[in-house]
Formats: C-alpha cells, structure tokens, sequence
C-alpha cells in the first residue's frame, strides 16, 4: 500500500491547526526540521512539534536536516514524533547506530535519509535494522523543487536489497512529488511519498492525497 505524507513545511501557519485538519486523510503528517547549517534554511523545532502532537493523532514523520543528529533524535521522539529520520551524511557511524537504538527502545520508529548525491552503499551498515529509508529527490532545504530523475535507480537498488533480504523497511521519497513524479517513483518501490506544495496548494486536498495514493496503480 501506497502511503502518502503531507510536508507542513508548505502549509499556512498562520492557521496550522485547520491545515493539519485538511490533510488528515494522508498516513503520515511529515514534520521537516532544518538547522540553517546542514541546510541553508531555518525552520520549526521541537516547540511546535509539541504543540502539533496536542491536535493532531496522524503519525508524525519527522525529517531531521540538522547537524549531529544524534544529540536530537530522542528528543523530537519524545516531543511526539512516531518517526524519526536523520541524514547519514550529519552524523558518524557511532551516534548514527546508537541514535538509532535509542529510538527504537522509546517504542518509535527509526530511520536515515540520503542526499541525491549520496551512494546506496552508504546505508548497508544500518539497513537490517532501519524502519525507514528515505531517498532526497532533491537538494534537501527548501520546497517546490522538481525532482532530480537520477535518484530513481536508487529507489529501485534500496528495493530489491529490501525485499531480497526480506526487511520490514519502507522506502520513503521526498522532492518533487506530483501525479506524474508518484508514479515514477512509486513504479521505482517507493511505498511512501512526501508530498508539500502538489497537496497544500490543491483545492481538494483529500481528492490529492487519493490520487497520488492511487499514482501507482
């Protein structure tokens, strides 16, 4: 089954309560974090991440885009998110494997994320123990960029790994979602897509979030 993530990095904050209402069809809300130095933009933090656990019960995908992850990743788990996903490329191996396991024990959900220009390769040491894998179709840091086409032959290396191994692992997309852009991926085994401004500038926004769902059938 398809799921589909709603990024309320493209929602109206000025009135963020009613935005999260309008998507509460999706599977995922996708909480994107961004520290103005792993990625040259700022955005929310662990404040209002607690303030969205009080109105909302969706699952809170959370997309770590900070330095030294590690020293965060228990906390944005116990702020509410049910998923924690940080980049391989911020942290060493070490903290990556420990942050991992710390939140897995909090009965949460764990995962990495890799760049476009980030090899496969780089997750092999995590991928048996990984809930989640998610694959950057675009530079991470800012919405509204198309996707980079070359990342989808990573979509289908981490696939065949995943399912040749027989992981319980989902592969998530996020960069450049669209009606045209779900099917690539979800066509590449993509099972989770990330959705911002293709939902959030949609009249129907439940009416979106099914068809990206139905993208790949």
């Amino acid at each position: 089954m398809v799921k589909i993530a709603p990024s309320i990095l493209s929602a109206d904050f000025t009135r963020l309560s009613d935005e999260i209402n309008s998507v509460k069809s999706a599977d995922y809300l996708h909480f994107d974090v961004m520290d103005g130095q792993f990625v040259d933009n700022i955005t929310i933090g662990l404040p209002v991440l607690k303030s969205v656990r009080e109105i909302t019960d969706m699952t809170i995908d959370v997309h770590l885009m900070i330095n030294s992850p590690a020293r965060y990743a228990v906390r944005f788990a116990e702020a509410g998110g049910d998923i924690i996903v940080f980049h391989i490329e911020a942290e060493t191996p070490e903290n990556t494997r420990c942050a991992i396991d710390a939140v897995q024990k909090l009965g949460k959900k764990a995962g990495l994320s890799i760049k476009p220009n980030t090899a496969v390769e780089a997750l092999a040491p995590y991928i048996d123990i990984l809930d989640t894998v998610l694959v950057m179709t675009v530079e991470p840091g800012f919405g509204g960029q198309e996707l980079i086409v070359s990342t989808l032959p990573k979509i289908s290396e981490l696939r065949h790994i995943i399912d040749s191994r027989g992981l319980d692992c989902e592969i998530e997309v996020d960069g450049g979602i669209n009606q045209k852009t779900a099917k690539q991926c979800i066509s590449a085994g993509a099972n989770v897509l990330v959705a911002g401004h293709d939902i959030f500038s949609a009249q129907d926004r439940a009416a979106r979030i099914a068809s990206l769902r139905e993208a790949g059938y």
